[in-house]
């Protein structure tokens, strides 16, 4: 199993959002960065965990957890000439951006932002920390996982 964080604008996308879907899935579409669509298309896998964290807000921070659900897909929506993430470049037979599927697994009983992880030794090394990383998803280790959950 590997462990992942994926942002999302708690304004377009946010952890109750994803609780109020049928059966508390959905598809996480819109990633127009190749870095992180690889991670979708090559590495992330059934089963994997996935913490949500609130971007571009009054506080970021994990909110929640959520589970891969399904493996990288076509992101359907860059052939939708009506929807924002929209590519006129992205081609059906050769489909330039990915999505998976994510199911809810928890809200955290509270957010633990963005200011607090940066003042943990512990995380020194984690992606989300490191100056210039504006990654919506990012990779983190078992360790890194296992004493983020330990601050809840």
């Amino acid at each position: 199993m590997q462990y992942w964080l994926m942002k999302s604008e708690p304004d377009a996308f946010a952890i109750n959002d994803l609780y109020s879907r049928p059966n508390q899935t959905e598809h996480w579409d819109g990633v127009r960065n190749y870095q992180a669509r690889n991670m979708m298309r090559d590495a992330m896998k059934l089963g994997d965990q996935v913490f949500f964290y609130h971007s571009n807000c009054d506080e970021p921070g994990i909110v929640g957890i959520m589970e891969v659900v399904r493996e990288g897909y076509p992101d359907f929506l860059a052939f939708d000439l009506n929807d924002q993430h929209f590519d006129s470049k992205s081609d059906p037979a050769r489909p330039r951006w990915m999505m998976v599927d994510v199911k809810y697994v928890k809200t955290l009983a509270r957010t633990i932002t963005l200011k607090e992880l940066k003042q943990k030794a512990e995380l020194a090394d984690f992606a989300l920390i490191r100056p210039g990383n504006r990654l919506s998803i990012l990779p983190v280790s078992k360790k890194q996982w296992d004493f983020i959950l330990s601050l809840e």
